[in-house]
């Protein structure tokens, strides 16, 4: 109907009215209500271009990854009262997508002669406090050197990466090397669980010492079940295509994109939905948590 009226909107210096009207059979008064509102679309149409252009600086700024959800909560952190069906059809209509996960290759190679820890997490990925929950587990990237291994361990209650370690091999050292890390800097508490899948270097006689040293409680879940870690290989799944899943020139250029993306992405800018506070960033949730413990 409106290229109805836009035509008889661009004929009426040559027809009259009434006979454009008549002719493809619209009402005039209807025709005279369009033409009144015409500024109202006008303004409607400069709006979506400027969020528009806010959602493409927000996109751009999440490494293209964002989807509706995500693009919604930073326009609302930035003041922007917005509903989420306008945001999602601009979105939709501009092309603007965020990314989606594929399925990975495990590296878990189980030690069947080591005997596994229980599993203290029983598939429950919630944590109240930072510091009691860690999970952890291993990817490999690939480089035109060879793999580059990554250990990571995340907070649970925060799903912040509180440790990490990248090798060119998968040993006990370099799981070894992110608990200590998490250790250092994650504010772990005695007896804080860390729960990984039963690979050869979570069962090693080095890693366990470490735990034991620590004071901290090993959690192991089944062989060949990746819901039983499934927090962790979410992770790796997010990283992957956030970060680009491609071949890196070397392990040093892979090294770097990894740090990058973890420390000045992940933990600090990238926003997750928390259930009770809200879509926040990981370091943010953290802030949030020490707040509500000190009040």
């Amino acid at each position: 109907m409106n290229d109805t009226y836009a035509f008889i909107e661009a004929e009426k210096t040559t027809y009259n009215v009434a006979f454009l009207c008549r002719l493809l059979k619209v009402a005039r008064s209807s025709f005279y209500a369009w033409v009144a509102a015409a500024k109202t679309r006008s303004a409607r149409r400069a709006a979506d271009q400027a969020l528009v252009h806010e959602i493409t600086v927000i996109h751009v700024g999440s490494r293209h990854t964002y989807g509706v959800p995500r693009v919604h909560a930073e326009l609302r952190r930035l003041g922007r009262r917005v509903n989420r069906k306008r945001v999602a059809r601009l979105m939709h209509e501009h092309g603007i997508q965020g990314v989606t996960r594929r399925k990975r290759r495990s590296l878990t190679r189980p030690d069947t002669k080591a005997r596994p820890a229980p599993d203290l997490i029983g598939r429950d990925f919630d944590a109240e406090m930072p510091g009691t929950k860690l999970v952890g587990d291993i990817t490999a990237l690939p480089t035109t050197e060879g793999w580059l291994y990554l250990a990571c361990w995340l907070d649970l209650a925060t799903r912040e990466v509180v440790g990490y370690s990248m090798a060119d091999h998968h040993r006990a050292d370099l799981v070894t090397d992110a608990l200590d890390m998490a250790h250092g800097r994650g504010g772990l508490q005695s007896g804080c669980v860390i729960h990984s899948d039963r690979g050869s270097e979570y069962t090693s006689s080095r890693f366990r010492a470490r735990i034991r040293e620590l004071g901290l409680r090993q959690s192991c879940g089944r062989t060949g079940s990746c819901f039983d870690n499934a927090a962790a290989e979410s992770f790796w799944a997010l990283l992957k295509e956030e970060i680009g899943t491609r071949v890196w020139s070397d392990r040093a250029t892979a090294r770097a994109d990894v740090f990058d993306f973890i420390e000045t992405f992940y933990n600090r800018r990238r926003l997750r939905r928390h259930k009770a506070f809200g879509y926040l960033t990981p370091a943010e949730t953290r802030r949030r948590h020490r707040h509500a413990l000190a009040a």
